[in-house]
């Protein structure tokens, strides 16, 4: 049904204005994807591989990180990017809470990695729902979880480098400890609390489009 009046012609056109803008937007975003894909796999990396990680989070991984070898282990990996707890017991009272100095652009990255696993048949929803049968808090099994996927990303990230360092048909230094599909390690992880943050480093400049 058509509108008649003046104010009913002028949503119309105005809300017909603002769809044509979305598809074209829409559009654009997908473009810039296939773009990042290709610049990404063109380096080498295979971190969209992994479950929850899309063009955008793949381009900034690297992009912030940089060389993963001035992280000396996965701890401290997780306490540059926001996922391990540190200790803030007072008395006889246990808590931790999370660092405030961390990377909060790669923090982002592994909670949306660990929302697209929850929307989903992963094994990082199966683990997020063995913490909440163990007692944990809905907000303390993300932040497991969470922890948990960032050594994953980390186990590539060093998987990924010892692979370039070889070239192609050589040996790598490292092995996954995790599939691109469920993207958990098969080995245990610690959810200790770090004494504090790792080291403080310059970041590299972020993976741009060409």
């Amino acid at each position: 049904m058509r509108p008649r009046d003046i104010v009913g012609r002028t949503r119309r056109q105005l809300a017909s204005e603002l769809i044509t803008e979305v598809a074209v937007i829409d559009k654009k975003i997908k473009a810039a994807n296939v773009q990042l894909t290709e610049l990404i796999a063109s380096t080498g990396s295979t971190v969209q591989q992994l479950n929850g990680i899309g063009p955008s989070g793949a381009a900034r991984l690297p992009g912030d990180i940089g060389d993963v070898g001035r992280f000396a282990s996965r701890d401290h990996f997780a306490s540059w990017n926001g996922t391990a707890p540190l200790d803030a017991s007072s008395g006889d009272h246990r808590r931790h809470r999370l660092s405030r100095a961390d990377n909060r652009r790669i923090n982002r990255v592994l909670h949306i990695m660990a929302i697209v696993q929850l929307r989903n048949d992963t094994e990082g929803r199966a683990y997020y729902r063995r913490k909440l049968a163990a007692g944990k808090s809905p907000m303390e099994a993300m932040r497991a979880l969470e922890r948990r996927l960032s050594n994953v990303v980390y186990q590539r990230l060093v998987t990924d480098a010892a692979r370039a360092r070889t070239g192609p048909g050589g040996h790598t230094g490292a092995t996954l400890q995790s599939s691109a599909t469920g993207s958990i390690p098969t080995a245990d992880t610690s959810d200790k609390p770090l004494p504090g943050p790792a080291r403080t480093h310059s970041k590299a400049p972020l993976l741009a489009a060409s």
